[in-house]
């Protein structure tokens, strides 16, 4: 019965989806009548594979840069492009994960009711409640996202952290060597003027959310880890240059 499926990491899916239903209604409120909205290229989003796909993408806030993902997913596989509809989510595509500090998910009731959405939940090995760390990488942390690209697709924010123009974490890098998954970069602005950093409450109404999705980046296979690194964050508009791009533009406003 589809009431007691489970998905790969044995969570009931009837479960997931009704959370996204939920709390999908709830952020199309939002998102619908609080801000504006300006989404280009998700036409691409309609003709990916149903598995091993990973997205990578800059990070504003904790949690509504990963709503607006679904929501542009939904849409654009209801053959609703560029745009957010209400009904995209209430079928939701229930084999999409992403990578999540499991602390952030942990801080809250609504955190844990978000980790059900998809969540793969890591311990960051260079940060834990605020501090500076060094802790191994936990292998089991690896399977699971190894699960969730094999059954799925998966969101990832290299950097690891909502700063702008932060270094990447080689990880990601990592699992491209690994599962050479069709690589799809995302690039979003606006959430950060929008939201508080977790991205739940309101900052600044009429705002615009902006978000781009660009065609799938093929990596040749003699690209080392360093190579592979270099175009994530020139993809993401993350990298050096863009961080003087960016500084140039304000102080000419």
């Amino acid at each position: 019965m589809a009431l007691f499926k489970k998905n790969i990491f044995g969570q009931s899916i009837f479960v997931k989806k009704n959370i996204i239903r939920v709390l999908g209604s709830i952020a199309y409120a939002r998102f619908r009548w609080l801000y504006k909205v300006d989404i280009k290229g998700a036409e691409v989003l309609q003709n990916l594979p149903d598995k091993n796909v990973l997205f990578i993408s800059n990070h504003q806030t904790y949690f509504a840069d990963v709503a607006f993902f679904l929501h542009v997913f939904h849409a654009a596989l209801n053959d609703k492009p560029n745009a957010l509809i209400f009904p995209g989510f209430i079928n939701p595509k229930h084999n999409i994960y992403y990578v999540a500090a499991e602390e952030t998910m942990k801080s809250g009731l609504l955190p844990k009711l978000l980790a059900l959405s998809g969540a793969v939940t890591i311990n960051r090995t260079w940060r834990a409640n605020g501090e500076n760390v060094r802790r191994k990488v936990d292998r089991k942390e690896i399977d699971n996202i190894d699960l969730a690209l094999k059954d799925g697709w998966l969101i990832t924010f290299p950097q690891g952290t909502t700063k702008p123009f932060v270094k990447g974490r080689k990880g990601t890098a990592f699992i491209i060597k690994k599962h050479n998954p069709v690589v799809v970069p995302i690039v979003i602005d606006g959430f950060r003027r929008a939201f508080d950093k977790k991205g739940l409450k309101t900052k600044k109404r009429k705002s615009t959310l902006k978000m781009v999705v660009k065609e799938p980046i093929l990596f040749k296979e003699d690209m080392n880890i360093d190579q592979i690194m270099e175009k994530l964050m020139d993809e993401i508009e993350q990298s050096e240059k863009f961080s003087f791009f960016d500084q140039a533009k304000k102080e000419n406003v």
